[in-house]
C-alpha cells in the first residue's frame, strides 16, 4: 500500500522521463566539475597546511632541541672555563634573545598542533624556564669574579646543580623534544600521503564519473523503450483474454508510473476486482458472511450490491442464532425446574451452575429471601457458582444493602459495566475475582420478589442474553414459590406430628411431675411436724429470744419472760443491751459477739444478764445466726438455761 502510495505521488510521464535523462546527464558533468573542483580545494589546503603550520613546527622543534643542547654546554663551560668569556655572552644571548623569540614563534604554531603535543611542549618550556632559572641562581649570578671561582664552596654548589639538575633535566627536554618531533614527522608524512591520495582519488573519480555518465546513458535509453513496449504487450493480453472470459492477472510484473503503466495498472486491477468479487459471491452463497471485501470504488455497482446482500443475510442468520439460542437455553432450564422442584438447596445449584456455563460467564450466585418474621427482611445465598466448582458460601444480605439488596428494593434489572479495577467484593459475595460486567436480575411473579440472580463475567453480556436471563428469572420465581410452599406444607405437617408427639410427651412428664410433687408436700408435712414438735419442745425446757441484725428483739417465749421479768410489750423492739451490765455493753467481747453473729459465726458460752428488778441471771447457752432462702443472715436467735443457782 505504501509503494503504491508512493508510486503515484512520484508520478513521471513519458515527456518527463525524456527530458530527466537528459537532465540526469547534465547533474553528472555538473558533479563532475563540482568533485575535480573540491578535490583541488583539498589539495591546496594540505599544501597550504604543509607549508604553513607542519614545516615550521618541526624545523622549530629542531631548532628548540638544539637551543637545549647549547645552553647545557654552555652553562657547564661557565662553571669550569673560567676565561671563556664567548659562550658567557652566548648563553646571554639564548638566555635573553634566541629562547623568547624562539617560544614566541613556537606558541604561534601551537593551535594547530593536537593536545598531547601542546602539552608536552609546555612541559618542555616549563623545564626549560626553570633549568635557565637554576642556571641564573647557581651559576651566572655567583661565578662572576675570579674570586668567586677561588671559593670552593661557590664552585661546588654550581658544580653539583650543574650535575645533579641541569644536565637531568636537559636530557628529559631533549626526549620529550624528541616525541613531538617524531610526532611532527608522522603529521608531515601523513601530510605527503593524503596530498598524494587526494591525486590519486582526483584522478579514480574522473575516471568512474566518465564510465557512469557512459553508463546512464545508455541504460536510460533501455529503460524508456522498455516502459513503452512492455506495458503495451501487457495490455493487449489482458484484453484478448477478457474478451474470452478469462480473469488472468500477473502480480509480479511491475510497471512504470507513467500513462501507459497507469493504464496497465488500471485493466490488473479491474482483473483483481473482478476475481475478489466473484470469490466474495461464492463465500455468501456458502455462509461465510464474514468474509472480508473491499469494493472497487464507491461507483462500484456490483460489489456494493454484494454487500448489502451479505449484510441482510448475516442479520437473518444473526437473529435466527440468538433465537435458537434464547429457545434451547428455556428448554433446557425449563427441564432443570421441573425435574428439581422439591428442594430450594438442590434447585438453586442447578439452577446457578447451568446459568454460569450457558451464559459462558465467570461467576454466579442466587440469593432467596428468608422466611424468619422480622422487621427487616433478608435474603441469603443459597448457591454460588465461580470458576466451574461451586463454591460453598454463607452470606445475608439486606433489603437495599449492596448491588442485589438495591435490585431487590428496586424489584429491576441491575446491570453494571464501569466495575472498579481493584474490584473484589461489592456486597456481593462471589469471591476474589474482578469482573468486567455484573448483572444483577431480581426472581419476581406477579410483582412479587423471591430472590436474586447475580452474575459476573469478564465479557460483556449481550442485549439477547440479559433479555434471556430475565424470562428465567420468572420461571425460577414460580419454581421457587412453589418448592417454598411445599416445603412450608411439609414442614407444618412435620412440626404439628412433633408438637403431638411432645404433648404425649410433656402429659407423661406432667403426671410423674405431680406424683413426685405430692410425695414432696407428703414429705415436707411430716418434716414440719417434726421441726413443730422439736421447736415446741425446746420453748417448753429453754428460754428462746430472737433479734435482728442490729440487736433488736423480735420475739421471746415464756420461759424467757418468766426469767426476765418482763412482759413482751417491754422488750419488743428493744435492743440486746437491756439485759447486759453498763461495763459489759462497753467492752469489745460484746462487740466482737454481734460482729461474729452478723458474719454467720455460731456462738456458745456462759453470759451474765440483768433482769428487770435488777437482780443478776447467769444463762448457759448460744446465740445462732438463722440463714434466709438466699444464704444470708437475717435473724439471731439465743437458746438458753437459767444457771443462776449453780452460779451462786
Amino acid at each position: 500500500m505504501e509503494k503504491s502510495t508512493l508510486k503515484r505521488k512520484i508520478r513521471l510521464n513519458i515527456g518527463t522521463k525524456i527530458f530527466g535523462g537528459f537532465l540526469i546527464l547534465i547533474v553528472l558533468f555538473i558533479a563532475n566539475a563540482a568533485i575535480i573542483f573540491m578535490t583541488g580545494n583539498k589539495i591546496d589546503r594540505v599544501v597550504k597546511n604543509s607549508s604553513e603550520s607542519i614545516s615550521p613546527s618541526k624545523d622549530a622543534i629542531n631548532e628548540f632541541i638544539l637551543m637545549v643542547t647549547q645552553s647545557k654546554m654552555l652553562i657547564t663551560n661557565w662553571v669550569y672555563l673560567q676565561t671563556n668569556t664567548d659562550d658567557k655572552e652566548a648563553l646571554k644571548q639564548i638566555r635573553d634573545f634566541d629562547y623568547p623569540s624562539l617560544k614566541e614563534k613556537v606558541n604561534k604554531l601551537m593551535p594547530m598542533w593536537q593536545d598531547s603535543q601542546r602539552i608536552m611542549m609546555d612541559t618542555a618550556f616549563h623545564k626549560f624556564d626553570m633549568m635557565l632559572k637554576l642556571a641564573d641562581e647557581n651559576v651566572i649570578s655567583k661565578l662572576i669574579s675570579f674570586e668567586s671561582y677561588e671559593d670552593g664552596m661557590t664552585k661546588l654548589l654550581a658544580e653539583d646543580a650543574i650535575s645533579s639538575s641541569i644536565i637531568p633535566q636537559s636530557s628529559e627536554m631533549i626526549k620529550s623534544l624528541n616525541k613531538i618531533a617524531e610526532s611532527q614527522s608522522k603529521i608531515t608524512a601523513e601530510s605527503d600521503l593524503e596530498l598524494i591520495n587526494s591525486t590519486k582519488q582526483l584522478r579514480n573519480i574522473t575516471l568512474i564519473l566518465g564510465l557512469i555518465t557512459v553508463s546512464l546513458g545508455l541504460l536510460s535509453a533501455y529503460m524508456m523503450v522498455r516502459s513503452i513496449t512492455g506495458p503495451i504487450n501487457y495490455i493487449k493480453d489482458v484484453v484478448v483474454k477478457l474478451g474470452r472470459g478469462e480473469l488472468v492477472e500477473d502480480k509480479k510484473r511491475n510497471f512504470s508510473n507513467d500513462e501507459i503503466g497507469e493504464m496497465a495498472i488500471a485493466t490488473d486491477n479491474l482483473v483483481s476486482g473482478l476475481k475478489a468479487t466473484t470469490s466474495f459471491a461464492e463465500n455468501i452463497g456458502s455462509g461465510k458472511y464474514d468474509s472480508d471485501f473491499q469494493p472497487l470504488s464507491e461507483h462500484d455497482v456490483l460489489g456494493n450490491a454484494l454487500l448489502n446482500m451479505r449484510g441482510n443475510l448475516s442479520r437473518v442468520a444473526e437473529e435466527d442464532k440468538k433465537r435458537n439460542w434464547a429457545t434451547e437455553g428455556q428448554a433446557k432450564f425449563g427441564e432443570i425446574l421441573r425435574t428439581n422442584n422439591s428442594d430450594v438447596q438442590k434447585l438453586s445449584d442447578e439452577i446457578i451452575a447451568n446459568l454460569v456455563k450457558y451464559l459462558k460467564a465467570n461467576q454466579g450466585a442466587l440469593y432467596i429471601i428468608d422466611e424468619a418474621d422480622s422487621e427487616e427482611p433478608t435474603m441469603s445465598m443459597t448457591s454460588c457458582y465461580a470458576w466451574d466448582k461451586k463454591k460453598f458460601l454463607n452470606q445475608q444480605i439486606h433489603k437495599g444493602e449492596g448491588l442485589a439488596g438495591q435490585a431487590w428494593q428496586e424489584m429491576d434489572t441491575v446491570y453494571l459495566t464501569d466495575v472498579p479495577q481493584n474490584y473484589v467484593r461489592i456486597t456481593s459475595g462471589l469471591g476474589d475475582a474482578n469482573p468486567n460486567c455484573i448483572l444483577i436480575v431480581p426472581l419476581k411473579l406477579n410483582d412479587q420478589i423471591f430472590g436474586v440472580a447475580e452474575i459476573a463475567s469478564f465479557n460483556a453480556l449481550k442485549d439477547y442474553e440479559i433479555e434471556f436471563v430475565q424470562k428465567i428469572a420468572e420461571s425460577i420465581a414460580s419454581t421457587v414459590s412453589s418448592v417454598k410452599v411445599n416445603a412450608r406444607t411439609q414442614r407444618l405437617l412435620e412440626e404439628s406430628q412433633q408438637m403431638t408427639e411432645q404433648m404425649r410427651a410433656q402429659e407423661e412428664e406432667m403426671r410423674q411431675n405431680m406424683e413426685e410433687i405430692q410425695a414432696t408436700q407428703e414429705e415436707m408435712q411430716r418434716g414440719q411436724s417434726e421441726s413443730e414438735s422439736t421447736m415446741g419442745a425446746i420453748d417448753d425446757a429453754m428460754s428462746v429470744v430472737e433479734f435482728d441484725l442490729e440487736g433488736k428483739v423480735l420475739k421471746a417465749n415464756h420461759n424467757f419472760l418468766d426469767l426476765m421479768k418482763y412482759n413482751a410489750s417491754e422488750i419488743i423492739g428493744e435492743h440486746h443491751r437491756i439485759f447486759v451490765t453498763k461495763d459489759d455493753r462497753t467492752s469489745d467481747a460484746y462487740r466482737d459477739l454481734w460482729r461474729s453473729l452478723t458474719s454467720g459465726k455460731i456462738i456458745k458460752g456462759e453470759y451474765k444478764r440483768i433482769a428487770k428488778s435488777g437482780d443478776i441471771v447467769w444463762l448457759r447457752g448460744s446465740y445462732t445466726p438463722i440463714l434466709n432462702k438466699r444464704g444470708e443472715v437475717h435473724k439471731i436467735m439465743e437458746i438458753a438455761n437459767d444457771i443462776t443457782d449453780l452460779k451462786k
